[in-house]
């Protein structure tokens, strides 16, 4: 079985690098300078919030899913397996899922964030460089 599932990982990774290769039609070789570089990888890192937000979704809910299965195996089992791992497992799922909204509520705190262009104090106004 894990020899049919090895395989079949191979085989998914082959294609998606095969994909992201023919996907990849705007890189070439000509007009690499320093200002190109910097702008991509501005752009790259552009992404990057909704990805981790993205891994910490899966993440949390792919540890609550064990977490209820540990609990399942302590009701089958109690002297085996402690009550303690099922918790721990769902404690951390729940701090992953709801990850990305403290994220979110801590930019918009901080003023980064998309809503807050300026703040003001005793009537003095404050940019924040949107």
């Amino acid at each position: 079985m894990f020899k049919k599932t090895k395989a079949s990982y191979y085989k998914l990774g082959a294609a998606m690098t095969a994909g992201m290769i023919a996907a990849s039609s705007t890189a070439h070789a000509g007009g690499n300078n320093f200002s190109s570089i910097a702008s991509n990888i501005t752009a790259s890192i552009g992404s990057l919030p909704a990805l981790l937000s993205a891994l910490a979704y899966m993440f949390g809910i792919l540890l609550g899913v064990l977490g209820i299965m540990k609990i399942k195996d302590h009701v089958e089992n109690p002297t085996q397996t402690p009550l303690k791992d099922g918790c721990i497992r769902l404690a951390a799922g729940g701090a992953l899922f709801a990850l990305p909204i403290v994220f979110e509520a801590m930019f918009e705190t901080t003023g980064t964030g998309l809503g807050a262009s300026a703040a003001t104090l005793n009537g003095v106004q404050f940019n924040t460089g949107t």
